[in-house]
């Protein structure tokens, strides 16, 4: 599913999600056994779609929606979800929507959401569950007890994926300060940071769903992920060839990595093409050397403006290890103060990869 339709769909999944006003009343509808047809908007269109019924434009509120519900016919609320517009109409979308659905209820909730272009909610009294129409999608709302577990599941396997992502990592630290680096050892952090990039994406819409019962899972997450994406955009910006032929903008290069299948990013040497590296099986075990952004975003109170300049005057990390502090100090904007931090910095990064390589 395409960025913008994921995103759509969590929008509406934050209005309906556990401690929401409009989740209440369709747990109402739920324990009192009845269903309902509930459509999150109102314009021209759904007007002229509505038959028979009432307007009532009245504050939304659970009880009101659960009683409301125990008549025939859908209910509208306003496109906010603030008020209650209409109640006990009968939609009327046009047939020849295409529509997959064999029940009543369910067949107009799907055509109203491909006509009106607003989220529907249509609640089974049989089977007791609640679907969501978006767009051309269906969505069945799980229980928060069902969520938390695939949660908690997604959790466990990110933090295993964030484990192996740090190994990586510090190792190619070390082969970079070795000047030991391989396209492969690129190629494999930067897979490992876009694994972790999108068992994240997944959990995150766990989270969004789960609404005021996903807050621990919330906090997991975010220390989880601190640094990963910068981290997925540092690793680019280092090996990114720089020759005019080869050279492309990082967000085009960071579009190829996300739009690779998830089959496609088991395979490095596809990883190392969307990278603009050497993409065969003996490219792979080509020599290449970074630019040094990595090392030197993790000196301290380090502004991005300064990282560029230094980097672009070293023009590669083997020369950066090798600078002294007079050195540092020709770039522009990096006075004794700073080179000396920076020199003791990326000095004491660089011992600290050697002995845990070796360690």
């Amino acid at each position: 599913m395409s960025t913008e339709r994921e995103d759509a769909l969590r929008v509406v999944l934050a209005t309906v999600a556990p401690g929401t006003w409009l989740r209440e009343g369709l747990e109402r509808i739920l324990r009192g056994n009845t269903g309902a047809l509930i459509v999150l908007g109102w314009d021209k269109v759904v007007e002229q779609m509505c038959t028979g019924g009432f307007p009532l434009d009245v504050e939304f509120s659970a009880t009101r929606l659960r009683e409301l519900c125990k008549m025939d016919g859908a209910v509208v609320l306003s496109t906010g979800g603030e008020r209650i517009v209409y109640a006990a109409t009968h939609l009327m979308p046009d047939p020849a929507i295409p529509t997959e659905e064999s029940g009543t209820r369910h067949r107009t909730a799907q055509r109203v959401a491909r006509q009106t272009g607003f989220p529907v909610i249509s609640v089974s009294q049989s089977m007791r569950i609640i679907s969501l129409y978006v767009g051309d999608r269906r969505y069945v709302l799980e229980t928060s007890g069902e969520l938390l577990s695939r949660a908690n599941q997604a959790i466990a396997t990110l933090e295993r994926y964030k484990a192996r992502l740090d190994e990586v990592s510090n190792s190619l630290s070390a082969l970079e300060v070795e000047d030991l680096v391989t396209v492969r050892d690129a190629a494999i952090v930067s897979q490992r940071l876009e694994m972790v990039r999108r068992i994240a994406d997944e959990v995150t819409g766990q989270v969004v769903e789960l609404g005021t019962d996903g807050r621990l899972l919330a906090l997991q997450l975010e220390e989880l992920l601190a640094g990963v994406e910068v981290d997925r955009e540092l690793i680019v910006r280092d090996y990114l060839p720089t020759s005019r032929k080869a050279q492309r903008p990082l967000p085009q290069v960071l579009a190829d990595l996300g739009g690779l299948s998830a089959t496609e990013l088991l395979d490095l040497t596809l990883v190392a093409r969307a990278l603009g590296l050497p993409h065969t099986p003996e490219g792979l075990d080509s020599a290449t050397s970074p630019r040094g952004y990595r090392l030197l975003a993790r000196v301290p109170r380090m502004p991005g403006a300064v990282l560029d300049r230094v980097v672009d005057h070293f023009g590669g990390l083997q020369k950066l290890l090798a600078a002294s502090v007079e050195d540092l100090q020709a770039v522009e904007g990096v006075g004794e103060a700073r080179a000396r931090a920076v020199r003791e910095s990326i000095s004491r990064m660089a011992e600290v990869s050697i002995i845990d390589r070796y360690s």
